[in-house]
């Protein structure tokens, strides 16, 4: 599909068309990725957020197709396809389509996405700035800049050696704002199964399966939420082997660690102290964590120098995305007060690329203006 001029009626608004201007006047060529795409790299990449938000279709074919729900994978597959290997910048302003029921299901975003730059504090601050300067072509300097850091997050949980199953429960709860009580291993006497579990601990798999089918066929059953008893006994086996190695969840020490993270929040100077501190109390400081607080205080060093107001910026430990690919800085900005809502949304998903197939890694970071909400912005602070 082609994009109509940014300067049409169809394009938008004066101050979209300057956006694309804004962006294009930075390097960043504008591109128009088709509508329909694969559903494949948004089921397996995308949050879940999205993933039951998309509109799904078939092709003559029987192939599953789906309206693009959002620009970043489509874009990379674009580059895929024309500069593979290479470093280029993007930029987008089009229809998306999502299920939605506070919002319209097609609405516009504008972006931008920047593949393959190895300056990676650099870029990431780029981004940021430019979007900063692009809401100020509509008028929106009445915002709040939240960062995070996705590096930062899954380098602690992988230094405190959390189980997979748990770090995985662990970023869904951190990114839904959610307790960690789901997540953090029962005593053992809570456990309404732990006599069972011990009791399978190191059988022979067929011989668990066959006792749990027994144990159905003698109550007249022979699914169990939908799971057949072969499920069922692969999770008892699954859950007897946790139970052996100390559980599938967060144990108390680590749940500690990770709460006291997530309280950090404030100017990213202030909170680079101290993620220091956490890193020295709980025994970081040679593990992946470093180098990754490392570039946390590189990026903000490159905002500054850009005359970003680091200052005004708040860090939260707390701030985790919901979308699967993201793997760094991430950053949203929102309108200040009440009701707030984010206008622009972005981060770095350094392994998006590969998982599309790039034969080698590339680095890679955007971010996505709601222009729909530009509007509504601007009629509420008229009221």
């Amino acid at each position: 599909m082609m994009l109509p001029e940014p300067g049409s009626p169809s394009a938008g608004t004066d101050a979209q068309a300057r956006l694309a201007r804004h962006f294009e006047e930075a390097g960043y060529g504008l591109v128009s990725p088709p509508v329909l795409q694969p559903v494949e790299p948004f089921l397996e990449l995308s949050g879940e957020d999205i993933r039951r938000r998309i509109f799904v279709t078939q092709d003559e074919a029987g192939t599953e197709l789906c309206l693009r729900p959002e620009f970043t994978i489509p874009v990379c597959r674009l580059h895929r396809s024309r500069a593979d290997g290479r470093s280029a910048d993007y930029s987008y302003l089009g229809p998306v389509f999502r299920l939605a029921g506070d919002e319209p299901d097609e609405f516009l975003q504008a972006g931008i996405e920047s593949i393959g730059r190895a300056d990676t504090p650099a870029a990431d601050a780029e981004v940021l700035g430019l979007a900063l300067e692009g809401l100020t072509l509509f008028d929106r300097t009445d915002v709040r800049v939240r960062l995070g850091d996705m590096g930062l997050t899954v380098a602690l949980l992988d230094g405190l050696a959390v189980p997979p199953a748990a770090k995985r429960r662990t970023l869904r709860a951190l990114a839904a704002g959610r307790s960690l009580d789901g997540v953090t291993n029962a005593p053992a006497s809570e456990e309404p199964h732990a006599g069972l579990l011990a009791a399978i601990q190191g059988q022979d798999p067929k011989g668990v399966r066959a006792f749990v089918e027994d144990v159905l066929s003698i109550a007249g059953i022979s699914r169990v939420g939908g799971r057949s008893a072969g499920e069922i006994a692969e999770r008892f086996l699954a859950r007897a082997t946790a139970q052996a190695q100390g559980g599938t969840g967060l144990n108390a020490e680590n749940r500690a660690v990770i709460d006291r993270y997530r309280a950090i929040a404030g100017e990213p100077d202030a909170a680079a102290r101290s993620l220091r501190e956490l890193a020295r109390d709980a025994g970081l400081r040679h593990q992946p964590f470093e180098a990754a607080l490392n570039l946390f205080e590189e990026r903000t060093g490159f905002m500054a120098a850009r005359g970003l107001p680091v200052e005004r910026f708040a860090y939260s430990g707390g701030f985790v995305r919901n979308l699967d690919y993201y793997t760094g800085f991430i950053f949203e900005v929102t309108t200040g007060g009440a009701g707030a809502h984010v206008l622009v949304g972005g981060g770095r998903y350094d392994g998006l690329l590969t998982h599309l197939g790039s034969p080698a890694p590339l680095p890679a970071v955007g971010c996505a203006f709601w222009l729909n909400r530009m509007g509504r912005a601007d009629e509420t602070r008229g009221e």
